[in-house]
């Protein structure tokens, strides 16, 4: 069944990159929380991998819900906010599909999602628990190499900056990062006036997730 659905994942994947750019998944969340919070980023986050990693992304980002199943288009989707997430029974196993199939989830804390996400993806995979990424892991050692683990681009409670995983049969299907604003950083410059070696550090560890998601297929 898991390599039926794999399979399935990656000829829709196909025969979508056949048809037309690939698009960066947005991953629209139910609660309350502002999955809307950083407009701009994934469409520089596009850019900048285009520019890279050589990658031929559509700069349009792609809005999807949770529970659609249009989700099994998009290879690599990302989630942030600030607030309350809440998945029901069918969005979750719908997430849980998509995860076990070869999709891969990177999450990003836009300060105030910590205690809202965690049990929201225990609800995807009550079985798994958040676990500290190694600096040596290969997530942060891609196109740019990141020996100290994740960049500080907003501080907010002088904690330092943290990758959680979710680890299913051995591989990475969600990537958490805590305590950086990664998407601050990949915002247009003006929105948050972020020192230019701050925003490029940001783009660079996104360029990272996205190659690491796509070669660990």
């Amino acid at each position: 069944m898991k390599r039926r659905l794999l399979i399935i994942f990656i000829l829709i994947w196909s025969m979508q990159s056949l048809a037309q750019k690939m698009k960066l998944g947005l991953l629209v969340y139910g609660g309350g929380g502002d999955w809307y919070a950083n407009p701009t980023a994934l469409k520089n986050l596009a850019l900048f991998s285009n520019q890279n990693l050589k990658t031929n992304f559509d700069l349009q980002e792609a809005q999807v819900e949770v529970g659609s199943r249009e989700i099994l288009n998009y290879p690599i989707l990302f989630a942030t906010g600030h607030g309350r997430i809440m998945f029901s029974d069918a969005e979750a196993q719908n997430l849980r599909t998509y995860l076990m199939a070869g999709g891969f989830l990177h999450i990003d804390d836009n300060y105030g999602l910590d205690k809202f996400i965690r049990p929201a993806m225990k609800k995807v995979f009550p079985e798994l628990d958040f676990v500290e990424i190694p600096f040596n892991h290969k997530i942060y050692h891609q196109k740019f190499d990141f020996p100290n683990g994740l960049p500080k681009i907003h501080e907010h409670d002088n904690k330092p900056p943290k990758g959680f995983g979710l680890i299913y049969q051995g591989r990475l299907v969600c990537f958490y990062t805590y305590e950086t604003d990664l998407n601050d950083g990949w915002e247009d410059p003006e929105v948050h006036k972020d020192p230019e070696e701050k925003r490029q550090q940001a783009l660079k560890m996104g360029a990272n997730i996205i190659q690491y998601a796509f070669m660990e297929k």
